[in-house]
């Protein structure tokens, strides 16, 4: 009798981030450019930098919007 194996790859063990561009997220919330950057600036919008790279987890998009939606109601 053999037990299963018990190394998990990084892949299996944590759920996949989706990053998304800021082009990405302007085209989500049909925004411009100067609007997204507003958002991260005031960090409404959370984001992390990979070198000069700025991307957004789609995570903290779904939260902004969640906010909003809660302070519209």
């Amino acid at each position: 009798m053999t037990s299963p194996p018990t190394n998990v790859s990084c892949a299996e063990a944590a759920p996949a981030l989706d990053l998304l561009t800021v082009p990405q997220v302007m085209a989500r919330l049909q925004l411009g450019r100067s609007a997204v950057y507003d958002l991260l600036r005031s960090r409404q919008l959370d984001s992390i930098t990979l070198g000069r790279a700025r991307r957004i987890p789609a995570h903290a998009l779904t939260d902004f919007i969640r906010i909003r939606l809660e302070q519209e109601a």
